[in-house]
Formats: C-alpha cells, structure tokens, sequence
C-alpha cells in the first residue's frame, strides 16, 4: 500500500484529486495530533479515515472545512491551497462546494425541518426567490429520502432522520465535496445502512467526493473506496479493504479486527 501524495503538484493531478494534504502537521499544547500528514483524494471517491480516538482525523476534516488551522504544511481544496487564502478568498472560492456533516448533525432546535435545509441556501444566495428556495428544499429532502416533512421540528425527528436532513442542507449548495464527522454514530441498523446507501448514492449519481470519519467497521466495508489508517498522528496504511486484509503490519491487522478504541 502506499501512502501520501506527490511531491510536486501540477494542473492535472489537482483537478483529478479535490483534496490533497501536504506534510501537514498540528498540535495542542505538548501533544502531537498530526505528524507530517500527506494524503490525495481522488474525485468522486468515498475516503475512509479510520484508527483509534485522539489521532487527528477529525481534525484533519476541521481544517479541511477551514474550520482549523494545520501549524505546517499544505492543504489544496479543489485546486487551491486553503491554507494560503483569507477567510473572505476562501468563502469565495470555496464557499458551498465544501460542506460538512457534524457527528451531532447540528440542525437548528428553532427551526423547521425547510428553514434548516434552507439555512446555508439562503446565507449564500440571498436574492434567490422564495420559490425557488422552496423546489431545492423539496428536492434535497426527496434525495435523503425524506419528502413532505419540512414543517416537522427536529425535536420530532429520529437520529437517523435528523442525520439525513443534515445531509439534505449540505446537498442544498450542490457541494463537491461531503465531510462526514461519525456518521452512523448511535444509529440503528436500518439508519446505518440508509446513511451507508446514501452516500454511496451520491457518488454514483452526483459523483460527489466524501470523506468520512468513522468507527463503524461494517460501515467501512461497505462504503469506503479507500480507507487512510492512522496512528499516532501519521497515516501508516492507505488502500483498500482487499489491500489492507493482505498486510502483514500488526496496527493494520488490529484495526481489521476491530481492536482500536473508539
């Protein structure tokens, strides 16, 4: 298996590749989260972070989303180096075509189900006519498999429900890219497999590139083109599910058996 991304960068391999890391590095205080990370996303891949809690994955989303800052290195967001431009050139460049699902899908308690699909739709666009604010509500929600339920309120929604209108606001901004925080998290069996054919779904019809973090092995497997395994703020393996279950390495073995802490 091989892991990272190039060392030199050019028009090409940036269009082919939405997110690309370079050598990123960060800590908090005394402790090293990421070590040197170097990892390229293809387009319209379903990326896998995986390895045990504390080693920087969902960091690695938070300064993917611009939402964190790396203390050294690179990151190229469809083809610009995020870490070079302003918050207002990345709002610009970027804005709406990265979005992220939060662990706790973060819905707004106030608002309704359409005022929250809405939300960013109208952030961003705030002359786009009511109507049509209205038709993109009713699509995203049918996409997530969840039409006819803009008035309902969050509080009266599942948790698998409440995570597939937190994917319907991010659809709202036709995203290219999808960061998804423990998707599956605390969900049933059935909400697991409708967020894993989901996803899966907006690959194949939107060709949408997602990156997900998760402890979910059966999600892993089911979902995940390649998967990036860390361990102690590096990325010590990058392949596929048939590529990994072929290694040899012991951290690589334990993961497959499930033996990483949550």
């Amino acid at each position: 298996m091989v892991t990272g991304a190039p060392t030199e960068l050019d028009k090409a391999f940036l269009e082919k590749h939405p997110v690309v890391l370079r050598g990123v590095t960060k800590r908090f205080d005394m402790k090293v989260v990421l070590d040197g990370v170097s990892l390229a996303v293809r387009e319209g891949e379903v990326m896998t972070l995986a390895g045990a809690s504390g080693q920087g994955k969902t960091v690695l989303l938070k300064q993917i989303m611009g939402l964190m800052q790396p203390d050294s290195g690179e990151i190229y967001v469809l083809g610009h180096d995020a870490t070079r431009l302003t918050e207002q050139a990345r709002q610009d460049l970027l804005g709406g075509k990265v979005a992220m699902v939060f662990q706790g899908s973060a819905l707004f308690d106030s608002l309704d189900v359409g005022e929250n699909v809405a939300y960013g739709l109208r952030e961003r666009n705030p002359d786009l006519p009511e109507e049509e604010v209205r038709r993109i509500v009713r699509e995203k929600l049918a996409l997530v498999d969840l039409p006819g339920i803009e008035d309902m309120m969050p509080a009266e929604l599942s948790g698998g429900m409440k995570k597939r209108v937190a994917i319907a606001r991010a659809l709202a901004l036709e995203p290219r890219i999808i960061l998804y925080d423990e998707p599956t998290t605390g969900l049933d069996p059935a909400n697991v497999r409708r967020i894993n054919a989901l996803v899966l779904k907006l690959r194949d019809t939107m060709n949408v590139t997602s990156i997900i973090v998760t402890h979910d092995m059966a999600s892993v497997r089911a979902t995940a083109d390649r998967i990036a395994l860390l361990d102690r703020g590096r990325i010590i393996a990058l392949g596929t599910w048939d590529e990994m279950e072929q290694s040899d390495e012991p951290r690589v073995r334990q993961f497959l058996a499930g033996d990483f802490e949550a």
